[in-house]
């Protein structure tokens, strides 16, 4: 059987935590900051947990 690869793409933007959880950035900090307020701006600065839900699927494209 050979191994799976690991998508890329994903393994870009998702960050694996010691006990397995994923986290990711919020979008929407790239530019036009001036038009967003100083607290939404601070929000994109922290990471989010990625759902259960969703997180299987990821874990699998990462080949973990």
């Amino acid at each position: 059987m050979p191994k799976q690869k690991t998508r890329k793409s994903i393994a870009k933007r998702v960050k694996v935590t010691g006990r397995g959880k994923l986290l990711r950035n919020r979008p929407g900090a790239g530019h036009l900051k001036s038009r967003k307020s100083p607290s939404r701006i601070r929000r994109f600065r922290k990471e989010v947990e990625i759902p259960k839900t969703f997180a299987k699927h990821v874990k699998q494209m990462l080949g973990s």
